[in-house]
């Protein structure tokens, strides 16, 4: 399923509206990006074969791990867009598959690991 880049962009913004507010609430100075693919260098890093098993991407330093330091530049949560679309085949499937997301991405930034969001379903 391919929308329209604005079209995207506004389910991404209902993804995280909808997201419930201790989520909403947690994230401080984290800027939520949608770029259409991970970069090269990011599918490397993240040890993963193809661009279309990643559909989000954190990127800073979690809560637990900073201490006093606060950056002055915000964290941000990726979403790739392509493939996100090419897993789902409805507009439903898109806000599902974005929640979930937004969730897992956001569990990072929390300090959560891979194996912390499979337990929670978010994996």
């Amino acid at each position: 399923m391919e929308l329209q880049p604005e079209e995207f962009d506004e389910l991404v913004r209902k993804a995280h509206q909808d997201l419930p507010e201790g989520f909403r609430n947690a994230l401080e100075n984290v800027a939520i990006l949608v770029e259409d693919w991970p970069a090269p260098e990011d599918i490397e890093d993240m040890g993963y074969g193809s661009p279309a098993e990643i559909f989000g991407l954190y990127r800073g330093i979690p809560l637990p791990e900073r201490g006093a330091y606060q950056p002055l530049l915000p964290d941000t949560i990726t979403i790739f867009k392509r493939p996100i679309e090419r897993a789902c085949r409805t507009r439903d499937e898109v806000v599902e598959e974005l929640t979930i997301t937004l969730l897992h991405e956001i569990g990072h930034y929390l300090g959560m690991s891979e194996d912390d969001l499979d337990r929670l379903g978010y994996g």
